[in-house]
């Protein structure tokens, strides 16, 4: 049960490690592709029908209909990876042996939607996946299974996102063969260090360089490369939206929001970032240096 390409690696690892899947479940087709037009159906649906696994794509679970027909399959355990929906008793009942989730934090730090974009964005140096056996709660459940990943002083949520699906899918095909095995242990989460990693918000990518470098930098790679974050260069009608898809630490500082050189170094609050890899509304993503050609950022321009 997942959605994203986060999953869809669990659910090949899992086929790849001799398991039987009877079925894949995703959140419906939504409408994409360049116009919106197109319903577009999630990778965990692409890739369970390339392996020729039945998929079922309800909207939720609240339906007796869909109950049954989930419980009818008579699994085993059904492995739950960014699935997207909230399980019902039901659901989390019927497989013999219960429900297990593969989780991208090292709970109870950073339960919820987004713990990939939040650890980083908080300047967690580490992070990592935990498999845990589901109950009614949010994350709550027992962990049976722990991988660690570093998160480095420049990775960005795309890179720890791909770290963290190749080390989940291994950590599940891992614990399921434990499972299998009988020998699979699970431990209560710890009460203390409960953080929630609340869904990205819009508004959140709009950069505030009144906070300290360190901040901004964490917010720029915590949300690179979707939505990614950005500022506004010119005024009034004129102002232009600049994404930000990657930035370092820089020396030197001044007035907050302000270019200290001609490389695409800004002040912030305190300290300084410079801007690496830059795209304009409509352009392409550019190497700071390709950017500057195009569009100067000079000492002493104010961004908004």
């Amino acid at each position: 049960m997942g959605t994203p390409d986060f999953a869809a690696a669990t659910l090949d690892a899992l086929v790849k490690a001799g398991h039987q899947v009877v079925a894949a479940y995703s959140q419906p087709p939504r409408p994409g592709g360049r116009r919106g037009l197109e319903l577009q159906k999630s990778p965990v649906h692409q890739k369970a029908e390339a392996l020729g696994i039945p998929v079922f794509t309800p909207l939720n679970f609240k339906a007796e209909e869909n109950r049954a027909a989930f419980a009818a399959h008579g699994a085993d355990v059904a492995v739950v990876v960014a699935y997207g929906l909230l399980l019902p008793e039901a659901v989390l009942n019927a497989p013999r042996l219960g429900c297990y989730n593969g989780h991208a934090s090292l709970l109870p730090r950073w339960r919820g939607a987004a713990p990939i974009q939040r650890a980083i964005m908080a300047g967690d140096r580490e992070t990592g996946v935990m498999v845990m056996k589901m109950d009614k709660g949010l994350d709550t459940g027992p962990v049976a299974a722990t991988v660690r990943v570093p998160i480095a002083a420049d990775m960005t949520a795309g890179a720890l996102h791909d770290a963290l699906m190749t080390a989940g899918a291994d950590l599940m095909v891992e614990a399921m063969e434990q499972l299998e095995r009988g020998a699979l242990v699970v431990v209560p989460q710890a009460a203390e260090g409960v953080l929630y990693a609340a869904k990205i918000d819009k508004a959140e990518a709009r950069l505030d360089f009144n906070r300290p470098a360190s901040e901004v930098h964490n917010h720029i790679r915590g949300l690179s490369p979707f939505p990614g974050t950005w500022f506004e260069i010119g005024a009034g009608d004129k102002a232009e939206r600049v994404k930000v898809l990657s930035a370092e630490k820089a020396e030197g500082q001044g007035e907050a929001g302000t270019f200290i050189d001609d490389q695409g170094t800004i002040a912030c609050a305190e300290g300084a970032i410079r801007f690496t890899r830059l795209q304009k509304a409509g352009g392409k993503p550019l190497a700071i240096a390709d950017f500057l050609r195009g569009t100067p950022l000079v000492r002493g321009m104010k961004v908004s």
